[in-house]
C-alpha cells in the first residue's frame, strides 16, 4: 500500500476524543472534506465543499501522539464529508494501523470498489442508509443506487464489525420508505436510528425549522426492523 503524503487530506479532528463515535473505544475523529452526496440535514455541511490539502503529516502525527498521552485513545473514526473520496484513503488507514488504533470507518457507500479494497486493514465500518433506493436521487442527489446496493452487499459479508444506520426525518421517512429500506437491509448484523436534529445552519433552509423526530416514531420503526436485523439500537433519543 502506497505511503501517506505530506498533506494528509485530514481536515480536522474533534479536539477531545469521543467515547461514542467508535464502540468500545476511545476513539479520536478525523474529517475529511468534500461530498458526493447533498443531505439537506447534514451536520457537517461546512464538509461538503472541495477537497482540500489538509493536516500536514507532521500535524497528524503530533495530534496522534497528543492523544495516545493525554487521553489513551485506542481507535480513530475517519468520517467526513464523504471518506471514499480521499485519493490516498489506504494510505491514512495504513498509517493508523501502524500507530497500533484500531480504524472505524463511516461512509456513504458509493464507492463499493475501494470499499472492498479496504476491508483487511479496517476494523469497524458504518455505512448510511439515507433512504430508499429509488429516493436517492431526489433526496441525496445521488443516482448510481447500485453502488449503494453493492456496498451493502459486501458488508454483509465481511466478517468485521458493520453497522447500518438511517436518520429519521418524520415529514419524509414514511413506512413505505422503511419497507423498501428493509428490503435492502435485510440480514445485516447491526442497524441504527437516529433521530433527525434540526439546527440554523443545515443546508436545506425548510429543514432548520423541522421537528427533532419523536422517540415513539423511532421506536416503532424499531420494531418494524427488529425482524430483519441481528440487532436494532436507537441513538439519541432522550
Amino acid at each position: 500500500m502506497e505511503r501517506l503524503p505530506e498533506r494528509t487530506g485530514v481536515y480536522g479532528y474533534l479536539q477531545r476524543p469521543s467515547l461514542v463515535d467508535y464502540p468500545g473505544h476511545i476513539a479520536a475523529v478525523y474529517f475529511t472534506s468534500g461530498c458526493n452526496f447533498t443531505c439537506g440535514y447534514c451536520h457537517n455541511a461546512p464538509l461538503l465543499g472541495e477537497r482540500t490539502a489538509g493536516l500536514s503529516l507532521g500535524e497528524l502525527k503530533e495530534t496522534v501522539e497528543r492523544f495516545k498521552v493525554r487521553d489513551w485513545i485506542n481507535g480513530v473514526t475517519i468520517t467526513g464529508g464523504e471518506p471514499s473520496l480521499l485519493p490516498h484513503l489506504p494510505a491514512l488507514v495504513s498509517w493508523f494501523k501502524e500507530q497500533n488504533l484500531d480504524v472505524k470507518l463511516d461512509t456513504n457507500g458509493s464507492n463499493p470498489r475501494l470499499l472492498k479494497r479496504m476491508l483487511p486493514y479496517l476494523d469497524y465500518v458504518a455505512m448510511d442508509i439515507k433512504c430508499a433506493l429509488s429516493s436517492y436521487p431526489t433526496f441525496v442527489s445521488y443516482n448510481k443506487t447500485e453502488n449503494i446496493q453493492a456496498s451493502v452487499d459486501i458488508l454483509k459479508e465481511w466478517n468485521g464489525i458493520s453497522e447500518f444506520r438511517t436518520t429519521i426525518l418524520e415529514e419524509f421517512h414514511s413506512e413505505e420508505q422503511m419497507r423498501q429500506i428493509i428490503e435492502l437491509i435485510d440480514g445485516v448484523a447491526l442497524y441504527t436510528l437516529q433521530p433527525f436534529v434540526p439546527r440554523d445552519n443545515l443546508p436545506d433552509v425548510s429543514m432548520r425549522t423541522m421537528n427533532r423526530t419523536s422517540p415513539d416514531l423511532l421506536k416503532s420503526y424499531a420494531q418494524m426492523l427488529a425482524p430483519h436485523a441481528g440487532q436494532v439500537t436507537i441513538k439519541g433519543n432522550s
